[in-house]
């Protein structure tokens, strides 16, 4: 059987970043890989990158793609090579492409907003709530903070509606989530993602002990979705995305649902691998041995890892296969399955949150629905 296409590539087209922050999975947990690649994406690259997509495309009947220039920092590229890596794309490729880009907003002035803006290109910030709470962890390399720069960007982007595509907050049960939720909405996102950070079973994330029974991420993240269920005033895709599988649906995003992942990473020298975010847990595990200039993205699709990632409940721990929410859950984000020696063959590391999490939304919607009955 053909394998299901890839419908987005992540684009590392710079390699480097101008912060330094502490939870980063790129620089600052087990892959360091990106010390050996170079800073940027080169024009061949992309050139072959651009090819490869193509042919992609009319191998798979695709009517449209997403291309998601990412980092590093990818505005460190510069706008004269992200408007030439656009125009590539969009004279090689058969089909609608859908250009994102994903910044620490830093380095976004007028000047990108404007060039995004001629582009079709829509941009997500990275912000972590509050001053105090976002420069707790999103600092320069000299250790000073970066949110008065953020607000800078994020009030600039309110005049771009084209261009803003919303916030990405990491989660940190420090701060207060009510307070953190409505200081993102003091920017008018017109969505919002809130991420788990980074962790397994060998590296737990803060105040998360491997295997411990409490439930600290959930209690956080329910304090918003209580917050945000009775006055959504703007998208949040995680609490969205439950409600559309606890209502039967399928999911569109990783780590939530059993939908296969349509994702692959392209690195600045042009290696193709799996989910960057799998090198949070082993430096080889999202490497494939493969490249833009001879390889097509099918030959990807096709490694067992990939495969294995798309089976469904079969690609499950037993644990996990056993569980009554495992439709909803869909094991967590792989990388957070990960044990040192003996792979991802085991629930999420965030497992009990997610369970307690589900089982808030549930109960919420179940009172809603029986009310309306």
């Amino acid at each position: 059987m053909k394998a299901l296409p890839f419908r987005q590539f992540v684009l590392k087209v710079h390699g480097r970043c101008n912060l330094a922050c502490d939870y980063c999975y790129v620089y600052e947990l087990a892959d360091q890989r990106w010390r050996t690649r170079p800073r940027a994406m080169s024009p061949e690259v992309v050139a072959h990158t651009a090819e490869r997509v193509a042919e992609h495309v009319r191998a798979h009947g695709l009517a449209e793609v997403e291309v998601v220039l990412h980092g590093g920092e990818p505005l460190l590229a510069g706008r004269a090579a992200i408007a030439s890596l656009v125009s590539v794309f969009r004279a090689a490729v058969p089909a609608r492409v859908r250009f994102t880009a994903q910044t620490n907003g830093t380095l976004l002035d007028r000047e990108f907003a404007e060039l995004f803006d001629s582009l079709g290109v829509r941009v997500g910030v990275s912000v972590d709530g509050p001053p105090e709470a976002h420069d707790r962890h999103r600092v320069r390399p000299g250790g000073g903070g970066s949110w008065a720069a953020v607000r800078s960007a994020l009030t600039l982007l309110r005049g771009f509606p084209g261009v803003y595509g919303g916030l990405l907050c990491v989660v940190d049960v420090r701060n207060d989530p009510v307070r953190t939720y409505e200081s993102l909405l003091e920017f008018f996102p017109p969505a919002v993602d809130f991420l788990l950070p980074h962790g397994n079973w060998s590296a737990p994330p803060p105040g998360r002990g491997a295997g411990a029974p409490g439930t600290p991420y959930a209690e956080w993240l329910i304090a918003v979705f209580d917050r945000w269920y009775e006055r959504p005033v703007t998208g949040v895709r995680l609490f969205e995305e439950l409600l559309n599988l606890l209502l039967g649906g399928r999911s569109g995003v990783e780590g939530i649902g059993l939908s296969p992942s349509a994702q692959v990473v392209v690195e600045t020298d042009g290696s193709i691998e799996v989910s960057d975010i799998l090198a949070s847990s082993s430096p080889d595990a999202a490497a494939t041995g493969l490249h833009v200039a001879r390889d097509p993205f099918d030959a990807a699709a096709e490694l067992p890892p990939v495969r294995a990632a798309r089976a469904g409940v079969a690609g499950l721990s037993g644990a996990c296969r056993r569980c009554p929410v495992v439709r909803v859950c869909g094991g967590g984000l792989r990388a957070h399955r990960y044990l040192a020696g003996a792979g991802f063959d085991r629930p999420s590391v965030y497992c009990p949150d997610l369970a307690r999490l589900i089982g808030h939304v549930r109960s919420r919607v179940a009172a809603d629905l029986a009310e309306l009955a």
